[in-house]
């Protein structure tokens, strides 16, 4: 059963001779797993392009619409709609019991999501900006921030309030964080365009230890963003949950974390 009770379909079937395409909810996807193939329902591909951009051009005319931000001529053009490419989404159904409670991955394109799992429209900004936000989302020094607000849902609202440690391209903590959170998420070939405008590789991530050791030199450096200390990683590590031991993951992340701090 997925989270908004709606029945599951794992292998969505063909119509006709038409593209089919996978609708998401949130269950479709988990930390660093961009598909768990699990599925609302399926949809045709050329109707879901054309009732999108129906939307699209009638949204944007309303300025409360993320849209209204994006020039005429994007706006006007069907091959930009978010669908078509790897989008942020996350999941809405959460709370602060579960093991973690910002749930976000990077979706590939050629998918169409329900509201269950809202995605950030990227206005302006590169793949890289992408990709920052994706892996201090994915943190858990902004989890355990989230953890402080969140109780039963994840709305836009809260995750504007998110505090976002940005010290601008150059970085070079910054720059790592991206070329981490890139190789974590552009787990196959559904990604390879923002992959290369990210500038990493795509599958060198999918393997122990490899995907672990990576997953914890982010939370060490999502943390040094976030101007923390050690004491400030042992709160985070022991008070993160009652019912998980993250001892394990905190003396990982404390040696990337003393590391990045030499440098």
């Amino acid at each position: 059963m997925n989270d908004d009770g709606a029945a599951v379909d794992t292998h969505p079937n063909e119509r006709g001779d038409g593209v089919v395409w996978p609708v998401y909810t949130g269950t479709s996807f988990n930390l660093w797993t961009p598909d768990t193939g699990i599925y609302y329902d399926s949809a045709d591909s050329e109707e879901m392009v054309n009732f999108l951009q129906e939307r699209r051009l009638s949204q944007s005319r309303t300025r409360s619409s993320a849209f209204y931000e994006l020039d005429e001529e994007v706006i006007n053009d069907p091959t930009t709609l978010p669908c078509l490419s790897a989008r942020i989404a996350f999941r809405d159904v959460t709370n602060p019991t579960n093991t973690r409670t910002i749930i976000t991955a990077l979706l590939p394109g050629n998918r169409v999501i329900v509201h269950k799992a809202p995605y950030l429209l990227r206005i302006k900004g590169e793949s890289a900006d992408e990709a920052f936000v994706l892996g201090v989302l994915c943190s858990m020094p902004c989890d355990w921030q989230a953890r402080r607000t969140v109780e039963l849902g994840m709305s836009f609202a809260q995750i504007g309030q998110f505090s976002i440690p940005d010290p601008g391209a150059g970085h070079p903590i910054r720059d790592r964080v991206v070329k981490i959170a890139g190789r974590l998420a552009a787990v196959d070939d559904r990604f390879t365009e923002w992959a290369d405008e990210v500038g990493v590789p795509v599958g060198s991530a999918n393997e122990e230890p490899t995907k672990s050791d990576l997953i914890h030199e982010l939370d060490a450096c999502v943390a040094h963003l976030y101007g923390l200390d050690e004491s400030d990683l042992e709160v985070i590590y022991t008070t993160f949950s009652q019912t998980v031991d993250y001892s394990e993951r905190h003396a990982a992340v404390l040696e990337h974390f003393r590391r990045w701090g030499e440098l």
